[in-house]
């Protein structure tokens, strides 16, 4: 007997829709219609920059108003304690998040509810056994799993350790509950060692009342939602103390590689996906966090450590926002109009050199940037995402062997795998080369492409520091389901796209078409968000798929938006004007150059940091 379509497959709550945010004119409605129109029709990737430009504005102001969801006006019980308001909050960021919203202080804090991209009535999660069809474990071992690595060749292996450095700032689901764990049955010829696969559960959100609603699951992020580098800084007080050295406001400088080598509980590689690259990115941004306190002690010698602290955090994290805007993005989106889109979201389409010479010259975001104008919320609270959170996961960035060379002659120091690399083992690779060469070696390869058959093959068999074995395959697209992000078509329609006609119309490759055919029963409505992502042609310039990049069109300038210190008060009185001009002068070369000056000559003639470094000539 034929299923029902995937899509069919939901169930409505009228009270739980959202749409419709924030009024707007006939004109810019009629543009926005438009620009959907031309969309759909042509792309807006096959059209000139500027028309590009225009298109890429109406599908953001569609999705601004149709695509924000707030699930924290649930029922709620057990919300955490936030501290009374102080003058402090005014100027610096807490630990928790709390306060950057000060009519609603417990916006986008640490342990409050992730937010939708698509309507809440296709929200929950399918039943079992069709959240379980097709068994994840064979989607990874049929369509994800790399025979050959297929390399991004534009970018360079550093955008795959920013990229997790940076979810570490922004989400985590917590590590998953064990005592209950959906059981994968497993085909046979299967080598998983044991029969079924177990995986934890996401942990249920505690802040829900048990009165049955009747509305969808909602499950919390134990991080800040802000753009606030908490994975330096830490999202509770506690965390945070232990963090700091208690002079001028610096941290803790690492000491033999490791990062917490006085508070081994803090010690990152005790969490599941620690490796060298965040270990690196950890080193280089808490250097350049003493590198700012030490700037503003010259500046301001009276200051006490704790000023000099708070000021610090503010002008790193928004240094690292910067990088990531103008910088990580358009390098691994790197289509001309999307370059222009994402500098606009930070200079506006004015650019640069005119706020240089004449600061912001307008209120409109689009001619002078997101930051430093006004704060927005689009009428929704600010949180991030499990539609972010879904499209974020891009382990096929991760190479499977790795190489590392001398920063001083290119000459091979070390040939290992991506398993030496994490967990503990990464002290060790640390411990045996300086940065200078790490940096080195990640700046001349390349990471892999997002696509199918590209899944690392050490991560669909990753043993977590708790010895618990994992495919993160699998995991990744279970763990997608199960936080009812709609599937693939049903999420292109959510985000106002076509779904794909059939597996043929879905990718240009035939084998993978049918392949995808054979495992999903030949049911176009049941393939994996994930999967389709991973199948669909890419633009030109990405390493990921236009699917994906529209979920970014909205959130990476909503993340800017909401941050009132990325907006009113991206002022000299909040950041000091020696703080802002540290981040408006600097970006992911200089400070590489400013704490690795060895690097010079690889990164002489890289306009940007992430995109392939030259590669030095052995000495023969």
């Amino acid at each position: 007997m034929r299923k029902a379509p995937f899509h069919a497959r939901t169930r409505t709550h009228p009270s739980a829709h959202a749409e419709g945010k924030g009024a707007c004119s006939p004109f810019v409605r009629l543009h926005d219609n438009v620009a959907l129109a031309v969309d759909r029709k042509l792309g807006w990737q096959h059209l000139p920059t500027p028309l590009g430009l225009l298109t890429l504005m109406g599908l953001r102001d569609n999705l601004r108003r149709k695509n924000l969801h707030d699930t924290n006006g649930y029922p709620a019980q057990g919300v955490p304690d936030i501290e009374p308001p102080a003058a402090r909050h005014l100027t610096e960021r807490t630990a928790d998040g709390s306060y950057n919203d000060l009519d609603n202080p417990r916006m986008g804090m640490a342990h409050s509810r992730f937010g939708r991209n698509v309507p809440p009535d296709v929200t929950f999660p399918e039943p079992e056994p069709q959240i379980l069809t097709p068994s994840p474990r064979e989607v990874s071992r049929t369509l994800l799993t790399r025979d050959e690595f297929i390399p991004a060749t534009s970018v360079n292996a550093l955008v795959a350790a920013w990229l997790q450095f940076m979810i570490r700032d922004w989400v985590s689901h917590g590590q998953g509950a064990i005592d209950d764990p959906w059981r994968i049955e497993l085909e046979d010829g299967d080598p998983w060692p044991t029969q079924p696969m177990l995986v934890p559960r996401t942990l249920p959100d505690t802040t829900r009342t048990e009165d049955g609603d009747g509305l969808p699951p909602t499950y919390i992020n134990e991080n800040s939602h802000w753009w606030d580098a908490s994975q330096l800084y830490g999202s509770d007080l506690a965390t945070q103390r232990r963090m700091r050295s208690g002079e001028k406001g610096k941290l803790k400088a690492p000491r033999d590689g490791m990062l917490f080598a006085d508070a081994p509980e803090l010690d990152p590689a005790n969490t599941p996906g620690f490796w060298l690259g965040l270990l690196m990115m950890h080193h280089v941004f808490a250097l350049e966090h003493n590198a700012i306190c030490d700037r503003l002690s010259r500046e301001f010698p009276a200051w006490s450590d704790e000023q000099f602290f708070q000021r610090a955090r503010l002008i790193n994290a928004a240094l690292i926002a910067k990088i990531h805007t103008v910088e990580w993005t358009p390098a691994v989106i790197s289509h001309p109009t999307t370059v222009t889109a994402l500098r606009a979201n930070w200079y506006g389409l004015l650019g640069e050199r005119v706020q240089r010479l004449l600061g912001r010259i307008s209120g409109n975001e689009l001619l002078s940037g997101i930051v430093g104008g006004n704060t927005e919320h689009f009428g929704v609270p600010y949180s991030l995402t499990e539609e972010f959170v879904a499209v974020y996961r891009m382990h096929p960035l991760v190479p499977d062997d790795w190489s590392f060379r001398s920063a001083a002659d290119d000459s091979l120091l070390q040939e290992t795998n991506f398993r030496e690399l994490t967990g503990r083992r990464a002290y060790e690779v640390f411990a045996n080369h300086g940065l200078p060469d790490l940096f080195y070696s990640f700046g001349t390869s390349h990471p892999g492409l997002v696509t199918l058959h590209n899944y690392p093959k050490f991560l669909q068999e990753y043993q977590r520091p708790d010895e618990k074995l994992m495919d993160l395959a699998a995991v990744d697209v279970l763990r997608i389901r199960e936080m009812g992000v709609p599937r693939y078509n049903e999420f292109r329609r959510r985000l106002h796209l076509e779904p794909a006609a059939d597996f043929a119309t879905l990718t240009d490759n035939p084998v993978w078409a049918e392949e995808m055919r054979r495992i999903y029963d030949d049911d176009i409505e049941g393939v994996d968000l994930m999967v389709g992502m991973y199948a669909e042609p890419r633009p030109k310039g990405f390493a990921f798929s236009d699917t994906a990049f529209r979920i970014f069109v909205l959130m990476a300038s909503r993340r800017l938006n909401s941050d009132r210190f990325l907006t009113r008060d991206y002022t000299p009185q909040v950041y000091t004007q020696a703080g802002l001009d540290w981040i408006e002068n600097n970006g992911m070369t200089s400070v590489m150059l400013r704490h690795f000056p060895e690097l010079r000559s690889p990164m002489r003639a890289v306009d940007n940091a992430f995109t392939p470094w030259n590669t030095l000539h052995p000495v023969t």
